[in-house]
């Protein structure tokens, strides 16, 4: 962790270093080629093999599913007040993805043809959870409560288990509310291949979702075009502006609430203010000291995590821009000034009383964000990706009479008189 400055000789190389891609590393890229051609040939034999290979439990055919008697008993062992905060959590989000559902409409064009679309759920998604380190419910709140608000009648879950074969408790409970309909105990490469292809055990699915480590990234994209996906998010990223006004201690607590997540994450501070860079330096050192995930926070310090001073807070704006984050927090004096500035951000969050933490857990919008830079092409997961758009047309005897000369006139530049045909046969 080190102070950039404008002024330094290498800051233009050193924001250049900062532009993440999205290409794949060619030895994951291997690996996750023989996972899926595996599955997609074996089925549920490859699909166990390679979670025992993998560092996943033992398991049979039959106890991949996790049972309705499971998550019920498992329901019960989770303390009232994480319950409640599943609960608290879980009513926002649904709140907030029935705000964006698309609506079905139709109107009649120039030539008095009836057209329109229709929005219908999927009828069978997968979404992945991660387990790893931690037992993500929000991501299991964040990601299942959109599929059940789009109305899509089968969602399937896929997770890691632990090494005992079971799916943490409170993960259950969390996937329970949010409107699961199936959960399956496996996970890696080797999951985004079954809900993709399908075995014996798991039906496949139209489109798949979710986050993951690099092997998830990389299955999802390469079995895009057999099913849909919703993105590719990769490893946390946070990036904070701030002026001088702004909370030190604060502004190093979102930082390390990011590092937290670990490999690959990153974390960084733009400011005008030398001195405000010179404390939340300290405070972070400080507070890391403190904090539980130390193996995870060391290595996003040492090489993950950026102090850099900006000429003026339009530079910091511009700086985020180009950088993209997966989470952009605005702590300075006035926030919505600045907040229309930035165009390339998953999510902004205005203000110093905003921390990340609260989009992560509890407030509405979803947390599965773009990452890598993906920002500037592409949104978060938002309800309405659990959604497909038909259009329908209809047209009637006049409004064919307005509309095929049209579609002749078109049709001789193309030369494909046989569309212009199909058009004027109908008139007679």
């Amino acid at each position: 962790m080190r102070i950039h400055r404008s002024s330094d000789p290498d800051f233009e190389e050193f924001l250049s270093q900062l532009d993440r891609t999205g290409e794949p590393d060619p030895a994951v890229e291997r690996t996750v080629r023989e996972v899926l051609a595996a599955v997609r040939k074996e089925g549920d034999r490859a699909l166990l093999r390679f979670t025992r290979k993998f560092g996943g439990p033992t398991l049979v055919a039959a106890g991949i599913p996790v049972t309705a008697e499971e998550t019920a008993a498992a329901r019960s062992r989770v303390p009232a007040a994480v319950r409640t905060a599943l609960r608290l959590a879980h009513r926002n989000v649904r709140a907030f993805a029935r705000k964006g559902l698309r609506r079905s409409w139709s109107m009649r064009n120039a030539q008095g043809a009836r057209v329109g679309e229709r929005f219908d759920p999927f009828d069978r998604v997968g979404i992945y959870v991660p387990g790893g380190t931690a037992p993500l419910v929000s991501t299991a709140i964040m990601t299942v409560t959109l599929a059940a608000a789009a109305g899509v009648p089968e969602i399937v879950v896929t997770t890691p288990a632990g090494p005992d074969g079971r799916v943490n408790d409170a993960l259950l409970c969390a996937l329970d509310l949010a409107g699961a309909t199936e959960i399956h105990r496996v996970g890696g490469a080797q999951a985004i291949a079954a809900l993709a292809f399908g075995t014996d055990t798991i039906r496949p699915v139209r489109k798949v979702f979710g986050p993951g480590n690099a092997f998830v990234v990389e299955a999802k994209r390469q079995v895009f075009g057999r099913v849909a996906v919703d993105l590719l998010p990769g490893p946390s990223e946070i990036l904070v502006i701030a002026d001088r006004h702004a909370n030190p201690d604060w502004i190093a607590a979102d930082l390390l609430a990011q590092a937290e997540h670990g490999k690959g994450s990153l974390a960084l501070l733009v400011s005008d203010s030398l001195s405000l860079l010179r404390a939340v330096e300290r405070a972070t050192r400080r507070q890391a000291e403190a904090l539980s995930r130390a193996a995870h926070l060391g290595p996003v310090l040492a090489s993950g995590t950026h102090l850099i001073h900006a000429r003026s807070l339009a530079a910091a704006v511009e700086i985020a821009n180009r950088f993209a984050p997966e989470h952009l927090t605005l702590a300075v004096r006035d926030p919505e000034r600045w907040a229309p500035s930035v165009r390339t951000a998953g999510a902004i969050f205005l203000g110093e009383w905003s921390p990340v933490a609260a989009g992560d857990f509890v407030v509405g919008p979803s947390h599965e964000l773009p990452t890598g830079g993906a920002g500037k092409a592409f949104p978060g997961l938002t309800v309405d990706m659990f959604q497909r758009r038909t259009s329908l047309v209809r047209l009637d005897r006049r409004s064919l009479a307005r509309t095929a000369p049209v579609v002749a006139a078109i049709a001789a530049v193309e030369g494909l008189d046989a569309h212009a045909r199909s058009a004027t046969i109908r008139l007679g």
